[in-house]
């Protein structure tokens, strides 16, 4: 029976296919226990407006193909979305729109206006990426949720009984506007144009004056030591002996150390308390004083600059040392300054009480499990272990700030006046500076007053398990046992390797001593047309809807796949997405045209040609098989595209018309069938092969041929028997197709017009001759050479 499709796509149908999949229950996570299962570890997005910007959906766009690819695979894939809502990010972000802040208002008023914010923004998040298509669980629950804070509660309790977490008094990198400590990932550098300042020291020995060059004269009164590199023969009379530090003349010893550079300035370096990772390091090696200037809004809390800014104390130093003949000269310099990852604040090293993650002692293993994992693409891994390689603290995993999971610790006050750390038993959520202690805590604590922890952890803490998350530790189908490590993949970007993927790798090792999961894939970041970054501050950020609206998600979703290399970045091109939805016109017509005739039954004995095209097919289908189960959606769109239009269509399809129409008589009945079979199989196999890249046109056509949705048919390796066929064969005929076209063209003549020539081909083509003279409306084809060559391979001829 033949099926008859309407004339034309209509955009309106993408919206009535994505309330029937609701309707029947598509988005929601099923868990067969027949099937394999596998996890796509989602990445949570953190919210900062109403819905994502074009480059960002894409990348889900991607995570969605794999899913629909897998499913169509025989796999249950757990495929969860939910919204990263803890942390700094929304923080600064309801600090910077209503004037306000954290510290300064009352804590539970500042959460509530946070979790407003978040709400306002999610609905249309949420929705904005299901007008794409995409097929994930939304999980109201994300990481604000009691739900998701309670198993990170539990695990830091976990790690806590082994040992792998210690409070202690250090220094660390310090937001002055967000008063927090933060780990090392969570700094970003920025170039700063400043000034090397040549400033007078004098030896307390001799009376000599030296010179120093520093781009921080305001930590001067926080100078601790003076190092000259040992080499250096300039200044190795020095050792031993004392420097005096202008302006507040603290005497300090002149030691030799590698780490000063000889060429730099003049060669001699000032080591405070604390300027960078580098004085930290040295005035730990060198067993140093410590003199804590900095306070932790960033003022200076001692001596004569008491309660200045320390950017400010800057100028009032220079000043200060100007009048008093001290400073000999500034050079203009460009430097990296560290600065807050969310607010953009440049930091200060001070000393604060914080919680701290052990990993340096276990780098060695972390860079072991690291070659565990399958990295697509591979290079990516020594991103990874570079990182490692150049972690130098514990990670300080308390933060001093409100919207995020709070240390569920209890301080016992004892009589002698001892501090006592006491931890409930898990498996609660506990808010210590709010909830009464359990009864575990309060049995502990007989003999003393409790005070609940006011600190709260680093966003990274809860992020870093979302693979636990997303298998479902929490939920009634949990899978965890059954996937944990080999059936989970990580999509993620590039940019958060330090952070997010570093930071799953320590706290599954910390946990369970494996990695978190097998497959890492990375992918690059969606730019604007320019490839610049798109941000609201450069007016640049393309919305998702707007194009979707225009041509259609399938058409968006075609330019996500053919742009999104794995690993490398991606521009948003709109000439891409009209090629994509030129190629759902072209797959709408090459489907009317197939379901025209009625489907065989049984299948007939094919002709050379029609097993030269499944021949093609099966190493097309090969690649984007492997691709997809790679992780890649780039080949696939490639080869789709390329196969089903120049290939398909341009050429099999025009060939076997008159096959399969007939109208003339001139094939036999085995004949037709065998083309029909051919283009109902070679149709059938490439539209389920295209269904995870364009979901909507292809599930409209199925459902119109066959009554069911295409998302719920196999895709299965193509028949080994496809391999049969003869590619050369194919090859040929559209070498000879593309021969002819080029003829009748220059002579201004339409394809369809009859050619009065007799057309000469290889032997080998002439296994397609009845098909090529119907096609191409020649008297004849035969083999050997005519009278005028017109092509330059030799391969056709008329005459």
């Amino acid at each position: 029976m033949a099926h008859r499709l309407p004339t034309r796509w209509d955009i309106k149908w993408e919206e009535e296919l994505l309330k029937l999949w609701e309707k029947e229950g598509r988005f929601k996570t099923k868990i067969s226990g027949s099937r394999p299962v596998f996890v796509i570890d989602t990445p949570p997005p953190y919210l900062s407006s109403n819905r994502p910007h074009i480059g960002q959906t894409a990348s889900y766009a991607h995570f969605d193909m794999i899913a629909r690819f897998l499913r169509m695979r025989g796999v249950d894939v757990i495929f969860p979305f939910y919204l990263d809502r803890n942390g700094l990010p929304i923080e600064v972000q309801v600090e910077k729109k209503y004037g306000v802040v954290a510290h300064e208002i009352p804590r539970e008023k500042f959460i509530k206006m946070c979790k407003e914010e978040l709400d306002s923004y999610e609905g249309e998040f949420v929705s904005s990426l299901r007008r794409w298509g995409l097929s994930f669980d939304y999980w109201p629950n994300g990481t604000d949720s009691p739900e998701y804070r309670r198993m990170t509660q539990k695990t830091f309790i976990e790690l806590w009984h082994k040992g792998l977490v210690y409070e202690a008094e250090r220094p660390t990198p310090w937001c002055p506007r967000c008063r927090t400590a933060l780990a090392e990932p969570e700094i970003e550098y920025r170039e700063e144009e400043t000034y090397l300042n040549y400033i007078k020291f004098k030896v307390k020995e001799t009376g000599e004056d030296i010179i120093i060059a520093t781009t921080r004269p305001e930590l001067l009164p926080a100078t601790v030591a003076v190092i000259f590199h040992p080499d250096d023969s300039r200044y190795t009379r020095l050792n031993g002996m004392h420097a005096v530090v202008p302006p507040e003349g603290q005497v300090v010893p002149i030691l030799p150390h590698k780490a000063a550079n000889p060429n730099f300035g003049s060669g001699l370096v000032m080591i405070s308390t604390f300027g960078d990772t580098r004085d930290l390091m040295i005035v730990n090696e060198l067993k140093l004083p410590i003199r804590i200037i900095i306070d932790e809004g960033g003022r200076i809390k001692t001596g004569k600059y008491a309660g200045v800014l320390i950017r400010e104390a800057r100028a009032k130093i220079i000043e200060d040392l100007k009048n008093a003949g001290l400073l000999v000269k500034q050079e203009r310099l460009v430097h990296n300054v560290p600065v807050c990852w969310r607010c953009k604040t440049p930091l200060e090293i001070i000393v604060t009480r914080e919680l701290f993650i052990k990993q340096i002692e276990f780098k060695e293993k972390l860079i072991e499990l690291a070659g565990k994992m399958e990295f697509k693409p591979p290079e990516y891994r020594q991103v990874l272990i570079d990182w490692i390689k150049s972690l130098e603290l514990d990670w300080p995993v308390s933060r001093r700030r409100y919207y995020a999971t709070e240390i569920p610790i209890w301080w016992c006050a004892k009589p002698n006046g001892e501090r006592v750390p006491l931890l409930p038993k898990g498996g609660e959520y506990y808010v210590p500076w709010r909830d009464e202690p359990p009864p575990e805590v309060k049995e502990a604590c007989k003999d003393g007053r409790l005070e609940g922890d006011t600190r709260v952890f680093d966003t990274w803490f809860d992020s870093s398990i979302s693979w636990m998350y997303a298998s479902g530790v929490t939920k009634d189908f949990n899978a965890f046992s059954k996937v944990y490590p080999h059936s989970i993949m990580r999509p993620q970007g590039y940019d958060i390797i330090r952070t997010w993927l570093y930071y799953s790798l320590l706290r599954a090792y910390l946990l369970y001593g494996d990695v978190p999961f097998r497959y890492v894939r990375i992918n690059g970041m969606g730019l604007d047309e320019k490839g610049e970054a798109m941000h609201k501050s450069k007016g640049n950020v393309i919305d998702l809807l707007a194009p979707v609206e225009k041509y259609g998600a399938d058409p968006v979703r075609f330019w996500a796949a053919a742009a999104g290399r794995l690993g490398t970045d991606y521009r948003y091109n709109e000439n891409v997405i009209r090629e994509g939805k030129e190629f759902l016109t072209k797959v709408w017509n090459i489907s009317r045209f197939v379901l025209s005739f009625p489907e065989p039954q049984q299948k007939p004995q094919l002709a050379p040609v029609d097993r030269a095209l499944l021949a093609r097919l099966y190493d097309v289908a090969k690649k984007v098989i492997t691709a997809y189960s790679e992780f890649d959606v780039y080949e696939p769109a490639h080869a789709l595209y390329n196969f089903i239009w120049h290939e398909f269509a341009d050429h099999y399809i025009e060939l076997v018309k008159s096959r399969a129409y007939n109208r003339e008589g001139v094939f036999t009945e085995e004949e037709q069938r065998a083309a029909i079979w051919t283009l109902y199989t070679a149709w059938r196999y490439s539209l389920k092969l295209l269904a995870p890249i364009m979901p909507f046109v292809t599930d409209k056509i199925w459902r119109e041929a066959y009554g069911r949705s295409i998302h719920d048919e196999m895709i299965e390796d193509p028949p080994e028997e496809w391999k049969e066929g003869d590619q050369a064969l194919f090859h040929l005929v559209k070498k000879i197709n593309s021969a002819v076209w080029r003829y009748k063209n220059r002579r201004g003549m339409s394809l369809a017009d009859r050619l009065d020539a007799v057309l000469y081909v290889s032997e080998l083509a002439m296994q397609a001759a009845k098909d090529l003279k119907y096609m191409h409306k020649v008297s004849d084809v035969r083999p050997g050479r005519g009278a005028e060559q017109i092509d330059d391979e030799g391969l056709v001829w008329l005459g």
